[in-house]
């Protein structure tokens, strides 16, 4: 029936229907790409579940681990060790048997003799031995010989198939017989 005035919205008396074609293409089973997609991501977020069916699908949350409570811990023991910090130190180099060289530039040195133990603190570099020659050469000893040569005779390989040949002279190019004729042009 028409509106009333008392409802906003108009309801019928009777159920509605529609011809046999209709519902049927506005509500279609999915297509077989569909449900197999679905199956792959049923089978693949199973195993997120926590408890049964219907429950939230959550993995364990890990704890933030605070390393402030470990770098306290470790002043603690140094402490108690009597460290004493040594000034003035510019640079440590510490050789790996790798042949590297971790690189730490204006650390923070402590070190306590009677209990053994040095302190070396600060922002690291990993770095190749011929990073930082020749100003490291001083401070190789007899088990970094090795490394050294094997750095020499690769920069004796790289040189000798650099060289140019002696008859070549590329930066001076031919001008003429005479350079003022040629610059009085």
């Amino acid at each position: 029936g028409p509106p009333s005035s008392q409802a906003d919205c108009w309801c019928p008396s009777e159920p509605l229907t529609f011809p046999s074609g209709i519902l049927q293409s506005v509500v279609m089973a999915p297509s077989t790409e569909i449900q197999e997609a679905r199956e792959k991501m049923k089978a693949r977020f199973e195993a997120v579940r926590t408890g049964g069916k219907g429950s939230a699908r959550r993995t364990k949350r890990s704890k933030h681990v605070s390393h402030v409570a470990d770098d306290k811990q470790l002043q603690a023991q140094l402490k108690r060790l009597g460290v004493n910090s040594i000034p003035g130190i510019e640079e440590v180099n510490m050789f790996t048997e790798s042949g590297t060289v971790i690189h730490f530039s204006a650390p923070k040195v402590q070190a306590s003799v009677s209990a053994n133990t040095y302190v070396i603190s600060g922002h690291s570099e990993n770095k190749r031995l011929e990073e930082l020659l020749p100003g490291i050469i001083n401070q190789l000893g007899p088990d970094n010989l090795m490394n050294l040569k094997r750095i020499a005779e690769g920069y004796a390989a790289s040189a000798g198939s650099k060289a140019p040949n002696p008859g070549e002279d590329e930066d001076i190019p031919d001008i003429g017989e005479n350079f003022e004729d040629v610059s009085n042009k």
